[in-house]
Formats: C-alpha cells, structure tokens, sequence
C-alpha cells in the first residue's frame, strides 16, 4: 500500500482518496482534498498559507531538521522479501515514532516555554489600564453613614487543656 503526501499541505493521501492532476508537461501533482486542488488552481503559495506544513515549518511552528525524518522519505528501490528484517523493521518504526512524538513534543514545549508569562503580563496591564471599568466611581470614597472599622486583637493562643471540645 502506498501512501502518497500531498503536493500543497503534505498531508498523507491514502489509497483511494484525493484527486491527482496531470499538467501538460506530465507532471503530476496529488492532492488531499479539493481544498488543496483549489488553493492550487488560485496559483497560492503553500508557504504564505496558515494550515499548511510548508507554512508551519517556515515560521518555526514544526521541527524542520531531524535524523527521524529521513526514514519517511520515498524509496523507490525494490527489496528482496526477508522476514527478519521485516520484522526488525516493523520494531524500529515504533521505535523511531516515539523519538519522534518526544523531540516534537519537547520542540513545542520550547517555543512555548515564555508564553504563560507574557499571557499573565498582558492580563495585569489590560486590568490596570482597564480599572476604571470594575470599580465603581464613588467606591474609593468613605461613606460617612458607615461605621468605621475597628481594629480588634485576638487573645492569645490557650493551654492544651482549657480548650473547648466538640
């Protein structure tokens, strides 16, 4: 089963699926969907196109280098039927799958890594620019028909045994 990438988003076509169009110089191009084939037609860039990979790797959305992403490229050389090493490789793609999930993982962890500070920052300064929108006009004024407050000292803590039970 062969899986083909899609000329405009990368995205994976599997058999049966897409639309695949021949140029007249014989070039062929495969699409995912007709969103793709259309952004085609419309002469788009995929590199100035939000939701493509070719746009997130540009802008240092996605990891663009990495040693797991030489085993995805296409082979088109044919190989002699071995079982070991079929099943050797069947157990390597798990593996190299995981170190990928991990470095992507550690990849989006790292551009996000001062996000939350600059979100929290941004939220103080919209309330401290924004104040006069929560408190009402007159609160910071003392009412003179309210008691005022009366500072009240607590007594001291008890012995052990003079405390009350439940």
């Amino acid at each position: 089963m062969r899986l083909e990438k899609c000329w405009f988003c990368s995205s994976t076509i599997y058999p049966g699926h897409g639309i695949q169009y021949v140029r007249n110089d014989a070039k062929i191009f495969r699409f995912c969907r007709s969103k793709c084939h259309k952004n085609f037609k419309m002469k788009r860039n995929p590199r100035k196109v939000q939701w493509t990979k070719a746009y997130r790797r540009l802008h240092g959305k996605d990891m663009t280098q990495d040693a797991t992403f030489e085993f995805e490229r296409k082979r088109n050389r044919p190989e002699r039927y071995d079982r070991n090493v079929v099943e050797n490789t069947l157990s390597a793609i798990k593996k190299i799958d995981k170190v990928r999930v991990d470095r992507e993982a550690r990849h989006h962890s790292n551009r996000m890594k001062g996000k939350k500070t600059q979100l929290h920052n941004e939220a103080l300064n919209e309330i401290q620019e924004s104040i006069h929108l929560v408190e009402a006009p007159g609160a910071a004024q003392t009412n003179p028909l309210l008691p005022e407050k009366i500072n009240v000292s607590a007594p001291a803590s008890q012995p052990d045994g003079e405390r009350m039970e439940e």
